[in-house]
Parts: structure tokens; sequence; C-alpha cells
């Protein structure tokens, strides 16, 4: 089973930016659609945004639209989401996952999704 790294987190201000990855191992993604989702303190799981296998459709949620961009690159096996005006709500430890739907659509449901991470703290001090 593909076992995947997320890396990037950090403390940033408000209006910052921040470039998060997640590095997969033990198996390609590259026929897999990716995402990403993250948790706040005391909140459920949400989605972030999701990126088709080749990278040429992607889906992000309300609250992040124009602000981060979802890219990957299948010859090194990562996603990268890029975070930028990052706003305190922003705050949330995030996750990337792979999508078990092969050559799939982005989706958005978190139950869609195999083989999280371990997560990548991000705070977004205000």
């Amino acid at each position: 089973q593909v076992q995947l790294v997320e890396s990037g987190g950090g403390l940033v201000q408000a209006g910052g930016s921040l470039r998060l990855s997640c590095a997969a191992s033990g198996g390609s993604i590259g026929r897999y659609p990716m995402g990403w989702f993250r948790q706040a303190p005391g909140k459920e799981r949400e989605f972030v945004a999701a990126i088709n296998w080749s990278g040429s459709s992607t889906a992000y949620a309300d609250s992040v639209q124009g602000r981060f961009t979802i890219a990957r690159d299948n010859a090194k096996n990562t996603v990268y989401l890029q975070m930028s005006r990052l706003e305190a709500e922003d705050t949330a430890v995030y996750y990337c996952a792979v999508d078990r739907k092969f050559m799939g659509a982005p989706r958005t449901t978190g139950n869609e999704y195999e083989s999280w991470g371990q997560g990548t703290q991000v705070t977004v001090s205000s």
C-alpha cells in the first residue's frame, strides 16, 4: 500500500504563503486522483482540494477557491498544495490522501480516499 508523507507546514502570518508537499512511496500514485483535506481543533475534517490523475482537472472548497492551488508531479510521485493569502481560519492539520478510483475525476468526499498521510500543521497568526 502507498505511504504518504506531508511536509511544508509551519507558522505564517496572515496574508502569507506556504507550499505543502505530499510525497508517495511504496507504489505509484500516477493514475489516481489525489486530495488535500484539513482538520482544525474541535472541528470535523473538511475537503480542501483535489486533482485528477493527469492534473487536467481540479476541485476546490469554496473557502480556498482563488487562494490555493493543487498540482502534481507524477514523475516525482508528489502532490503539492500552494497556499496564498492565508487566513487565521486556515489553521489546521493538513492531510493528503489517495482516491480509490483509478483514473477518476477529483472528488470531495473523504470516504472516497485511502492511504492518508500523518498530516502537517499549518498555523496562521492574525
